[in-house]
């Protein structure tokens, strides 16, 4: 299979740490997909728990059984992030009505950005 038929998602996010709720919709994509990219967010005005290169060391670690799955670090728009990693699929989390709005707002901002990568929510 070439690079251009793999199905390819990504799913963003800041993993500081990584948590259950987070290791259950990698574990649950990476079913749905050929390849997922888990892309680590890179904020430097933002506070951190823990540094970048341990958020990595820590999502491989809890991913190490899943052989589809990617782990890299980016900044700037996920929408960016996306379309580099080859996807057109950015996979969303969502656990309460809160949730789904502030990321139904975000998914319209995406499809302005790029009307090409389609947003999938897993509760």
């Amino acid at each position: 299979m070439s690079q251009s038929d793999l199905r390819i998602a990504v799913y963003t996010g800041s993993f500081d740490p990584v948590t259950l709720g987070h290791l259950n919709v990698i574990q649950r994509c990476s079913r749905l997909v050929d390849q997922l990219v888990v892309g680590i967010g890179v904020n430097l005005d933002k506070q951190s728990l823990f540094t970048v290169d341990e958020r990595v060391q820590q999502v491989c670690a809890a991913t190490s059984k899943l052989d589809n799955i990617e782990v890299r670090t980016f900044d700037g728009l996920a929408v960016d992030f996306v379309r580099q990693a080859g996807a057109r699929v950015m996979v969303r989390g969502v656990r309460s009505l809160s949730d789904i709005e502030a990321e139904f707002t975000m998914s319209l901002a995406n499809r302005q950005l790029d009307p090409d990568i389609e947003t999938v929510f897993l509760m």
